[in-house]
């Protein structure tokens, strides 16, 4: 498996392309992500990639796996990322 791209590889990769100084590409980049942070409690939206957002989830009863014994699991929130069908189409191509 190959190993995935780091930041630094990803800014240089978006500086060649779009003709910014790499460090300019990593100041976008980390402003892109503070941005996805901050909206990602009313839902972020990266067009062609997914969506980003908060939900809640409800307490529920789970059970340890050593023991076998019940566990109530308190209600939380979490962040949820999900894939746009044009991105899973790209990437696992069409059925």
């Amino acid at each position: 498996m190959a190993k995935s791209m780091t930041k630094s590889q990803i800014a240089d990769h978006l500086a060649q392309k779009s003709g910014l100084t790499k460090k300019a590409a990593v100041q976008l980049m980390d402003d892109f992500a503070a941005l996805a942070y901050r909206e990602a409690k009313n839902v972020f939206t990266v067009p062609g990639i997914g969506k980003l957002k908060l939900a809640n989830r409800k307490a529920r009863i789970g059970r340890n796996p050593q023991t076998g014994e019940e566990i109530k699991i308190p209600a939380k929130r979490v962040v949820k990322f999900r894939v746009a069908k044009v991105a899973k189409d790209s990437i696992l191509g069409k059925k």
